[in-house]
C-alpha cells in the first residue's frame, strides 16, 4: 500500500504538534530560569543534562514497543508520568531535588521522540515523514503562545520563572489523552524469542557492525556540541543581550523549520541522504558565523539569522539522519534503532555538549560589582569563534568520510491493523 488515509495523517500530525509543544514551552527558557533562582556552574549543567540522561531509557522503551506493547499505549503512559513529574518540578527550587524530578521526567519524555518517529514511519511512507514531523516544529512555535497570553492577560512575563514547567505539565496531560486516538501500532517483534540483549533494547547495536553507520553515529554525536550551545544555552545568551521574550525569539527558528522541513523529502529524493545532511552542517556553520559577526560588528539582526537557520540544521541534518536510520534498520527493530540514534545524539552527544559548553561559557564569564550589584560579563565573541571552528571541522569530516549507502526509494508502507483498516486511502 503506497498511501495513508487522511484520518491517520491528521492524527499523526497532531501527535507531533502536541509532543513537541509540551517540551518546548518549558525547555527553551530553562537555562535563564536556573540562573534566576541562583543555580549556576556544575549544578546548572547537570540539571540541563537531564534531557541527555533521559535518552538512556530510549532503547529500553523502544524494545518494549518492539516486543511487548502497542507503541501508542506506551506513549500514553509515558506522557501521563511526565505530566506528574513536571508539575512537581515546578514546585521545587532545591537544585538536587529539581535535578531528580527532571531526570525522571526525561526518562519518560525523551524516548517519545524515537517512539513518535517509529509510529509515524510505521503508518506512513518514510519519505512522507518530514511532512508529518513538521507539525512538531509548528507545536514548538506554538509554545510561545503561553508567554504571550500571560503577558496580555496578566501583564506578567513567565520566561525565567517556574510557570513554563506548569504549562508543560498541562500539555503533557492533554497529549496523553489525545494519544488514545492514535492508530494502533502493534509490536512488530511480538512473540519472537527474546534475550537479555532484547530486554535492554540493545538489538539495534547490531547496526554498529556497519562501518558507515558507525561514522554516521560518531559525527551525529559530535554535531551535538555546537547544537547544544544553541539549544541549551541560547536563553542565557539572549537574556544577557537584553531580549525580553526569550521563548518567542527562539521560536523564530522553529517558524522557519516549518517551511524548511517540507524541502527535506525533495532534497533526499534529488541529492540523497549525504548531501541533504551536509546542507544541515553548512547551516550550522552559518549560524555561528552570524552569532560571531553580530557580536564583532554590533549587528543584532545577525542573531536572528543564526536563529532562523535552525530549521535547516534540524530538518536537513537530524531529520535526514532519522530517515537514514529508518532505511538501514530491519523493520522488527526500527523503534530500537530510532531509540539508539536518540541515545547517541540526545543522550551521549547532549551530555558531552552540555558539560563542554557549560565549561566553555563559565571559562569566558567573569563577575564584576557595579554599584554594589554583582553582574556577569560574558565574552561571547570568543565562545562563538570556538564553536565556529568546531562546525568547520565537522562539515569537512562528514563530506570526506560519510557515504550514502541507502536507496532513495521508499519501502512499501506498513499499515496498522486497527480500526483504521478500510478507511479511504489517498495517494
Amino acid at each position: 500500500m503506497n498511501g495513508m488515509s487522511k484520518s491517520i495523517r491528521i492524527r499523526l500530525s497532531i501527535m507531533m504538534f502536541l509532543q513537541y509543544m509540551m517540551f518546548a514551552v518549558w525547555w527553551q527558557p530553562m537555562a535563564a530560569y536556573l540562573v534566576n533562582i541562583g543555580i549556576e556552574g556544575l549544578y546548572k549543567a547537570t540539571i540541563l543534562s537531564s534531557v541527555g540522561l533521559g535518552c538512556l531509557a530510549a532503547p529500553i522503551i523502544g524494545m518494549i514497543a518492539d516486543r511487548h506493547f502497542a507503541s501508542q499505549k506506551v506513549l500514553t503512559v509515558l506522557n501521563l508520568l511526565c505530566a506528574v513529574l513536571l508539575f512537581l518540578a515546578a514546585k521545587q527550587e532545591n537544585a538536587m531535588l529539581l535535578f531528580v524530578l527532571l531526570l525522571f521526567a526525561m526518562f519518560c519524555y525523551m524516548p517519545t521522540w524515537s517512539l513518535t518517529n517509529a509510529i509515524a514511519m510505521t503508518n506512513s511512507p518514510s519519505e512522507k515523514f518530514p511532512q508529518i514531523r513538521v507539525f512538531g516544529s509548528i507545536g514548538w512555535v506554538a509554545s510561545g503562545v503561553f508567554s504571550l497570553v500571560a503577558f496580555k492577560i496578566y501583564g506578567t512575563k513567565i520566561d525565567g520563572t517556574a510557570t513554563p514547567l506548569l504549562c508543560g505539565a498541562g500539555m503533557a496531560l492533554v497529549t496523553a489523552i489525545f494519544n488514545l486516538t492514535l492508530p494502533n501500532t502493534p509490536p512488530p517483534g511480538k512473540g519472537k524469542e527474546a534475550s537479555i540483549i532484547d530486554a535492554f533494547g540493545l538489538r539495534a547495536l547490531t547496526l554498529l557492525k556497519d562501518f558507515n553507520f558507525v561514522l554516521f553515529s560518531i559525527i551525529s554525536m559530535l554535531m551535538m556540541i555546537p547544537f547544544t550551545i544553541y539549544w541549551t544555552y541560547c536563553s542565557e545568551f539572549l537574556q544577557d543581550k537584553g531580549f525580553e521574550f526569550i521563548t518567542i525569539t527562539m521560536n523564530w527558528g522553529q517558524f522557519g523549520e516549518m517551511f524548511f522541513m517540507l524541502l527535506v523529502p525533495l532534497a533526499i529524493a534529488r541529492k540523497g541522504i549525504k548531501w541533504t545532511m551536509a546542507v544541515g552542517l553548512v547551516a550550522t556553520l552559518v549560524r555561528f558565523v552570524a552569532f560571531l559577526s553580530g557580536g564583532l560588528f554590533d549587528y543584532t539582526w545577525l542573531y536572528f539569522v543564526a536563529i532562523l537557520v535552525h530549521g535547516i540544521i534540524f530538518g536537513f541534518f537530524f531529520v535526514g539522519g532519522q530517515v537514514y536510520v529508518d532505511k538501514k534498520a530491519p523493520k522488527e527493530i526500527r523503534a530500537q534503532a530510532q531509540g539508539l540514534i536518540v541515545l547517541i545524539c540526545y543522550g551521549i552527544g547532549m551530555l558531552v555538549g552540555n558539560f563542554f559548553n557549560g565549561k566553555l561559557i563559565s571559562h569566558y564569564m567573569t563577575e564584576t560589582i557595579v554599584d554594589g550589584v554583582t553582574q556577569k560579563v560574558y565574552n561571547w565573541n570568543t565562545i562563538w569563534a570556538i564553536t565556529t571552528v568546531i562546525s568547520i571541522v565537522l562539515l569537512v569530516a562528514f563530506c570526506l568520510v560519510f557515504r550514502d549507502d541507502v536507496t532513495k526509494t521508499s519501502e512499501p508502507m506498513t499499515v496498522s491493523r486497527s480500526s483504521d483498516k478500510g478507511e479511504k486511502e489517498e495517494s
